[in-house]
């Protein structure tokens, strides 16, 4: 089913429109961030992605959709690519791609998997890899805003190496100013690593996670193995399942 948006009140096509790479950030071996000039974009909200078309001299096309990880205050859209090694888009994308080349895009997507400031309940941020990618958009933003909602992230990685955004996230965490950060890394562990060190489970959502009494908000992001572990274990807690928002990272050939 084709997305639209809402134009007065009519559904329209979403447009195509052609942004600048600004900036490529390394975030790890696998993983790069795009950041983009998109004179033409309306705006976005924390958790919302968009579609890159990448067409080829013959004429052959081919779309795959990033979470957008900018706050919606930022001037930039910035996307997070994990490579694929036998994917189609993505190894363009980290390894080919430089400043100041042209890319195809459309967007926002997405109303479900979304989150404002303005909701001052306490949010339960749980992400795997490269799913992290909206729920840092819904921590920057957080941050841009001003907001003063508690919020916890747990970060499930196989190794440290493989943690997106960790300068930046330990650096917000140590604030203190509501915002805590909790890493577990399931195949690889650092010596004297004081992090967790096992896959996600209820146990460890229970421990890092708020109780039910507190009314929190969850959104969970990740491959589709995780996301549905994850949002089962939170509603066999206790968790009211609308209270449990998912977002899914299936195989799509990168």
């Amino acid at each position: 089913m084709a997305r639209a948006a809402v134009l007065g009140g009519l559904r329209a096509p979403l447009a195509w429109q052609l942004c600048e790479v600004a900036e490529l950030v390394e975030e790890t071996p696998q993983v790069k961030t795009l950041v983009l000039d998109a004179p033409d974009w309306p705006g976005h909200l924390a958790g919302q992605h968009v579609d890159i078309r990448l067409t080829a001299e013959d004429g052959y096309q081919a779309q795959r959709s990033y979470s957008i990880a900018s706050a919606p205050e930022e001037g930039r859209l910035a996307l997070t690519v994990e490579r694929l090694d036998d994917g189609e888009v993505s190894p363009y994308l980290t390894d080919v791609l430089v400043v100041g080349d042209k890319l195809e895009l459309r967007g926002p997507i997405g109303g479900y998997f979304v989150w404002d400031s303005d909701d001052g309940r306490p949010v339960f941020l749980v992400g795997g890899g490269s799913g992290v990618a909206p729920l840092m958009a819904m921590i920057r933003h957080r941050v841009a805003s001003g907001s003063a909602t508690s919020m916890r992230l747990l970060y499930s990685a196989k190794r440290l190496e493989d943690v997106i955004y960790r300068a930046e996230l330990e650096e917000l965490a140590a604030r203190g100013d509501g915002l805590e950060v909790f890493f577990t890394l399931t195949r690889e562990q650092p010596p004297g690593w004081e992090g967790f060190g096992r896959r996600v489970d209820r146990e460890l959502l229970t421990e890092t996670g708020w109780s039910v009494q507190d009314d929190p908000l969850a959104l969970v992001c990740g491959p589709t193995g995780f996301v549905e572990a994850v949002a089962s274990a939170l509603v066999e807690s206790g968790l009211p399942p609308g209270r449990v928002k998912t977002e899914r990272f299936g195989p799509t050939g990168g």
